[in-house]
């Protein structure tokens, strides 16, 4: 099923939501590309929390060589971020309440509403941007945000982060997905650069939540 068109001033595109999409690869938003890949962490409830807590932290933004700014919250007490049902439609308001949490740099995690800039190179090309959280998952076997871009970006889009620890195998997995289309003149006639971007920033964010590559060799 093609993705709707549900709107949101906040951010630079129309399908918010849409990496929640099980047929996002299929069927991705008009002029995007999609993406995602899906690794193993490794097992057990110990690995799921903390590959959670680095993931809301921030973790894999920074190790990605991208530099997290300016972090704020969401800008009315009202706002609780978007829920979306399991094809990926927005269905209401968020209810979700918790106590914000810092990293040790004294940068709150991840929570619906915030927005934040990244700084920093990808493929010897330029990413500044400002995001929103357009949503956060912290249930008991799995821990996600979902990034959307509000302007400033070579591209438009959404990327979904989630850790899932599954029930029938005890396995911990990272998936990332996303979508983008090219703003900039260089993606536009050039899209493979696009897909070039993409893949490098899937391999930064996998070097930074898997446990391979946390002790260096």
């Amino acid at each position: 099923m093609r993705r709707g068109t549900f709107r949101d001033d906040t951010v630079d595109y129309a399908a918010v939501g849409g990496t929640h999409a099980s047929d996002l690869m299929q069927y991705p938003p008009e002029r995007s590309i999609p993406a995602e890949e899906s690794w193993r962490l490794g097992s057990g409830e110990e690995r799921f929390r903390t590959a959670g807590d680095a993931l809301l932290s921030w973790t894999a933004q920074r190790a990605a060589g991208l530099s997290v700014q300016d972090v704020r919250p969401a800008s009315g007490p009202a706002y609780a971020g978007v829920s979306f049902d399991a094809e990926g439609n927005p269905i209401a308001p968020s209810t979700r309440e918790v106590e914000q949490r810092f990293d040790a740099e004294g940068t709150p995690f991840a929570g619906p509403g915030m927005t934040l800039r990244l700084r920093g190179r990808v493929g010897g090309m330029r990413a500044d941007a400002e995001l929103r959280v357009i949503s956060v998952t912290e249930q008991a076997r799995r821990i996600g945000l979902v990034l959307g871009t509000v302007g400033g970006s070579v591209v438009s889009g959404e990327e979904l982060f989630e850790i899932d620890w599954r029930e029938d195998s005890d396995e911990v997995w990272f998936t990332v997905r996303a979508f983008d289309a090219p703003n900039s003149v260089l993606y536009r006639f050039v899209p493979w650069l696009l897909k070039r971007r993409r893949k490098e920033l899937f391999a930064r964010y996998l070097r930074a939540i898997s446990p391979l590559y946390a002790t260096p060799l």
